[in-house]
């Protein structure tokens, strides 16, 4: 039987929290992943990222700029990264809405100036985008984003997950993937 969660059955209305992935590429089309040590997703991959301040108005450009400072060690400017998707999570783990604006680097990155490898909110590792997949993703992730993004780098996607179903449901709105010479 399925157990499916909605906002009402969860404490009321959740709140919804704006957040950005940043999806850095080496010149052998390794990425950047943060294999995480705090919430959300403890024990878990993802790329670089963080929250946005929206009550300093920050935009999610900003943010993607700053979380790469701060977690990678890399001050990049606006030509460097580039929107990629927007993923919107009705009731992620029953607790918030998300909506989150994905960023990938539009240049290689040199691992040189990436660092430290190791900080409060994990390790950092370059991992070859086959391998991905294995890691240890959230379920969103592995289902629904990575997918997305393998198939839209320098192109766009816009997708909506219900977490609300069990197993939650995803629908992709908005699909532009890049255009191959």
């Amino acid at each position: 039987m399925s157990s499916a969660l909605s906002p009402t059955s969860v404490g009321g209305a959740l709140p919804l929290k704006v957040a950005v992935l940043v999806y850095l590429y080496d010149d052998r089309d390794r990425l950047l992943i943060l294999h995480r040590v705090k919430p959300p997703n403890p024990g878990r991959c993802s790329p670089i990222g963080g929250k946005v301040e929206v009550t300093r108005g920050e935009s999610p450009h900003e943010c993607a700029l700053r979380e790469t400072r701060e977690e990678a060690g890399l001050t990049l400017d606006y030509p460097d990264l580039r929107l990629m998707g927007i993923v919107s999570e009705r009731a992620y783990e029953g607790e918030h809405h998300w909506i989150i604006f994905l960023f990938e680097s539009t240049r290689p990155i040199d691992h040189a100036k990436v660092g430290p490898m190791e900080f409060d909110e994990g390790r950092l590792e370059w991992v070859g985008v086959d391998a991905v997949e294995s890691l240890p993703l959230p379920d969103t992730d592995r289902r629904v984003m990575w997918p997305a993004v393998r198939a839209h780098r320098g192109g766009f996607f816009m997708v909506q997950i219900d977490c609300t179903k069990d197993p939650f449901e995803f629908q992709v709105v908005e699909s532009e993937p890049k255009v191959r010479p």
